[in-house]
């Protein structure tokens, strides 16, 4: 072992998001790991961050990553390359892949992919279904499983969980925090007429209804208290759901995305057509100034970016054929620090909403915090630079984001994951080395 005073890479001078508040401080990491804090050290490597924020790596906690099945519009490798050059450190992706993630042999497949592949620290759900709801407690605690989602709308085949004793099944079987896309299958499919008249997807959000995401909602929380089971409710979008939830607090945590907090309808659906679709639909400013204010007294507790991408030519499919859904995490932390800027939250608060808050809710191991014997997965922020978002620099091979030209101040300088700097200055550094996240 190096001596104490002895490190592999040294951040000097950042102002430093410590868990007793910011200081402006050095940190210091040997083998994956933070080893020391403020005191006067040397290092193989060092790194001159004054004028800039260290923040714990940013976890984004729902991607879809498309791998294996779909990688004409994202791989593991592009989508975790996207993640590092935003700023992102570890990443929870989705199981509606081709094949479904129900199985251990699904799972496995995955994490061999990431093994040889991911840029950043990684874990996959399992998926809750019919077929596999005995099995869940054994597949959410194997290696890599950073849980089970549940899709009660907006899926198909057996990731489709709409009937109350198929969620009461799933939610009996296992104990930890299980995800939920909360929207009423029934009611979309009764709706989905209003839609097809339009054929516009500024009626996507009318199809698409605060009650159909309410109902659900209501629905299962109800089967959660009956089962004493908890949830994190994915992508909430309505001032309905967020009145209902602050009074259940105590069993669910919530998620919201920087697009429901960034754009509104029906503006965006003029500008950007079918770009702006997505599941659960942008809605108007009345709904995401209830966001902004469950953002602010504590209701959300994890933003995630809801990463989904289709190619061009898949989104101008006439709607409502087109597919939902966007690319986004190598722009989640770019949007909420901009949004800080703003003044629509502290720096402080985005740092529990992206770091802390995804640690403590999941119970991963080492993450979230900076502190002496925590992961070095560290992310540099400058607060002060004003980039736009530009198309061609996306990871992504889809190649679009829905805020493309869009003027941001507060960009990602560089990424640290496993105490390996792996992005600095828009550049990916060496290559693909993450870990599977483990979980407590």
């Amino acid at each position: 072992m190096k001596p104490r005073n002895r490190s592999t890479l040294l951040i000097k001078g950042a102002t430093v998001m410590l868990p007793s508040g910011p200081a402006e401080t050095d940190v210091a990491c040997h083998e994956g790991r933070i080893v020391a804090i403020g005191e006067s050290l040397s290092a193989e490597t060092e790194i001159d961050a004054r004028g800039l924020h260290l923040l714990p790596g940013v976890v984004d906690s729902q991607v879809h990553f498309r791998e294996p099945g779909m990688t004409h519009k994202e791989t593991l490798e592009a989508g975790t390359r996207g993640a590092v050059l935003g700023g992102v450190t570890s990443v929870f992706e989705m199981p509606n892949t081709q094949p479904l993630t129900l199985r251990q042999e699904d799972l496995q497949a995955k994490i061999a992919i990431a093994e040889q592949d991911a840029w950043c620290n990684y874990a996959f759900y399992i998926g809750g279904a019919a077929a596999n709801a005995e099995q869940l407690p054994r597949l959410e605690r194997l290696p890599g499983c950073c849980g089970v989602k549940v899709f009660m709308g907006s899926s198909f085949g057996d990731l489709l969980a709409d009937s109350d004793n198929v969620l009461r099944s799933i939610l009996r079987h296992g104990q930890r925090r299980v995800a939920i896309h909360a929207e009423d299958e029934a009611r979309l499919r009764a709706r989905r007429h209003i839609a097809e008249d339009a054929a516009h997807p500024r009626a996507h959000s009318l199809w698409r209804d605060e009650d159909s995401a309410l109902l659900a909602t209501r629905r299962i929380v109800s089967l959660a208290n009956e089962t004493g089971r908890p949830l994190h409710l994915l992508h909430i979008s309505t001032a309905e759901e967020m009145a209902f939830l602050q009074h259940h607090k105590s069993r669910v945590s919530v998620e919201v995305l920087p697009q429901h907090l960034t754009l509104t309808a029906p503006q965006c659906y003029e500008r950007l057509g079918t770009l702006a679709q997505m599941n659960p639909p942008i809605r108007d400013s009345r709904h995401q100034q209830a966001l902004w204010k469950a953002v602010t007294n504590g209701i959300v507790d994890v933003i995630g970016s809801d990463h989904a991408p289709h190619t061009r030519d898949e989104k101008q499919r006439p709607y409502p054929d087109s597919p939902s859904g966007m690319t986004g995490t190598q722009t989640l932390l770019p949007l909420m620090l901009n949004h800080v800027n703003e003044g629509k939250l502290t720096l402080t608060r985005l740092v529990d909403l992206v770091c802390a808050g995804p640690a403590r809710l999941f119970g991963m191991a080492g993450k979230g915090r900076i502190s002496v014997g925590y992961d070095a997965d560290l992310t540099l922020v400058d607060l002060k630079k004003r980039q736009a978002v530009d198309d061609r620099k996306l990871a992504s091979p889809s190649g679009w984001s829905a805020f493309d030209g869009m003027m941001l101040q507060g960009w990602p300088s560089a990424t640290i994951v496993g105490g390996r700097l792996v992005m600095a200055e828009e550049e990916v550094i060496g290559s693909p080395a993450g870990q599977a996240i483990q979980f407590l």
